[in-house]
């Protein structure tokens, strides 16, 4: 039985780890097309720059809410 509770405590870690994957990618492919951006027309950068940070926490919010549903569900 106590093997039984120590994985029972550790789902919570596991679910936000894989919860965290997608808002990492998503972070990935943000910037990187704003590079690809930057280094195709750079004069367009002070245009792009905006949209990035919103994006970035757009994406990040998700993390966050990732991780306070697993606090929630764990508790």
């Amino acid at each position: 039985m106590e093997l039984l509770s120590a994985v029972e405590g550790s789902t919570a870690a596991i679910g936000y780890g894989l919860a965290a994957i997608g808002p990492g990618i998503g972070v990935g492919l943000v910037f990187s097309a704003y590079i690809q951006a930057t280094a195709r027309q750079p004069e367009s950068s002070r245009l792009t720059l905006p949209f990035v940070w919103i994006g970035f926490a757009v994406i990040e919010a998700l993390a966050l809410l990732g991780i306070a549903f697993g606090f929630i569900w764990a508790g």
